[in-house]
């Protein structure tokens, strides 16, 4: 009994002696930084929830060394962050190891012109493919700037550039961005029939013509919120005949109009990790405004809104959760700006292959997932550099449900598929690896009993 009773003892001692560590007060001291030969030491400490001189207690300081190491790793800079600590009576060393990804890459284009790889995959013609090479240069000067230089042959041919600065003041809150593009096209987005895009393509001329350029600022004065405001100009030139196939393409059928934009974007993003996110939650809402009034001829005068939620819970080691929401309104544009659901990330899964376009939509996304391989790192020793022998990779299968609706005033039978409850559902797999790759496979079937196989290269929500 009494050896019981020591054990109990000893037991009890032992947890108060961990509870009085975990919460005694701690003072870090010295932060050092490993591995990054190219990056500037201040981009890395931007992103540290914690700095020198903080007191803190062990368990919370773990919550912010992880939280550290995730804001670390979505400014896509590095490959890998390993945070360790070491404690000498009261002061805690950080070590902060970092390998660094490869940051010039003179990619080739091999571009679909379509909107997205299903769609193409229907005709799988050759002729509405891009080509050329676009020499995107990442953490340029070693300050997490971005220069992108294109030049694109082929179904369109597009020359332009963006440079992204995030940080041109001392406590690295404002950023710059700028950028200008020149885009001719032999074939061009004519119309909507059926829910889906009827193209105009006249290989003796370009039937549109695009010049757009647009310098903004942003905000960032903490972690998890941005700020974007931007101001842009706009030239668009068409052929006379596009009005007349479609007199909704073109403001008051004008074959060239030119105007100001402004647009205004808030970005709140608490996700672990952006490309692929599993836990965490993301906001933003966007504000455009089409045409200010500084042209004495100026004929544009509309507006769009959108807004999006994401939700992404770990249910248990294995299982997540992740559930969206996107709204979108705007006045009557004309045809050649109009965008709607059948975009990017904005469709209904097992919708891909259409196009509903209106003056607002709603879209729900549901995703249950399970690891069947958790992330895994991998060493290929044939090559030396370790910004790429060093391979992460995750699989996850998914089960999933989509609503969307699309509000369009004219209710009419080119386009059935406007105000009315869109479903989907299916199953899938994602791939995950480095570089911020994500491979989707899904099998979608929708409300119309319509089914397939659809590939995409973004996670969903």
């Amino acid at each position: 009994m009494r050896k019981i009773n020591f054990l109990i003892l000893l037991f009890l001692i032992t947890t108060q002696c961990a509870v009085a560590e975990n919460d005694s007060i701690f003072v870090i001291s010295k932060i050092n930084l490993s591995g990054n030969k190219i990056t500037h030491d201040n981009i890395v400490f931007r992103e540290l929830t914690f700095k020198i001189g903080d007191t803190i207690t062990l368990s919370s300081y773990e919550k912010l060394k992880t939280k550290s190491s995730e804001n670390l790793m979505n400014i896509s800079v590095f490959n890998f962050v390993t945070i360790t600590e070491t404690i000498d009576n009261k002061n805690i060393t950080v070590t902060i190891q970092l390998t660094e990804r490869w940051y010039i890459w003179p990619i080739p284009v091999f571009d679909l012109a379509d909107r997205n790889f299903n769609t193409w995959w229907k005709t799988k013609d050759f002729n509405r493919v891009n080509y050329g090479v676009d020499l995107a240069i990442f953490n340029f000067r070693g300050r997490n700037e971005t220069l992108d230089l294109l030049l694109s042959l082929g179904f369109d041919e597009k020359y332009g550039f963006i440079y992204k600065i995030p940080y041109i003041n001392k406590k690295q809150t404002l950023g710059l961005i700028i950028s200008g593009n020149y885009i001719q096209s032999h074939e061009i987005a004519l119309k909507d029939s059926n829910n889906k895009v009827v193209f105009y393509k006249n290989n003796e001329s370009y039937p549109k013509k695009t010049i757009n350029s647009s310098i903004g600022i942003t905000y960032r004065r903490n972690i998890h919120n941005v700020h974007t405001f931007q101001f842009g100009f706009e030239k668009y030139m068409f052929n006379d005949i596009l009005m007349q196939l479609n007199p909704e393409y073109s403001i008051d059928n004008l074959n060239e109009t030119n105007y100001f934009t402004l647009y205004y974007q808030f970005k709140n993003d608490f996700r672990d990790y952006k490309p692929y996110p599993l836990k965490g939650h993301y906001f933003d809402m966007d504000f455009n405004k089409f045409g200010l009034g500084l042209f004495s001829d100026e004929v544009a005068d509309f507006i769009s809104f959108k807004t999006n939620y994401r939700k992404y819970f770990q249910i248990s080691p294995k299982f997540y959760f992740a559930s969206g929401i996107t709204a979108m309104v705007n006045s009557k544009f004309p045809y050649f700006v109009q965008n709607g659901l059948g975009y990017i990330r904005d469709y209904a899964r097992g919708y891909e292959h259409y196009v509903i376009s209106g003056q607002g939509f709603g879209l729900i996304k549901n995703n249950l997932k399970y690891a069947i391989l958790p992330q895994r790192v991998s060493k290929i020793h044939v090559i030396k550099t370790e910004k790429f022998n060093t391979i992460p990779y995750a699989f996850y299968v998914n089960l999933y449900a989509d609503a969307a609706y699309v509000y369009n005033e004219k209710d009419n039978n080119y386009n059935s598929l406007v105000n009315k409850l869109l479903l989907g559902f299916g199953a899938g797999i994602d791939f995950v690896t480095y570089y911020d790759k994500v491979l989707r496979v899904e099998y979608s079937i929708n409300r119309m009993g319509e089914n397939g196989l659809f590939i995409h290269f973004m996670t969903s929500i």
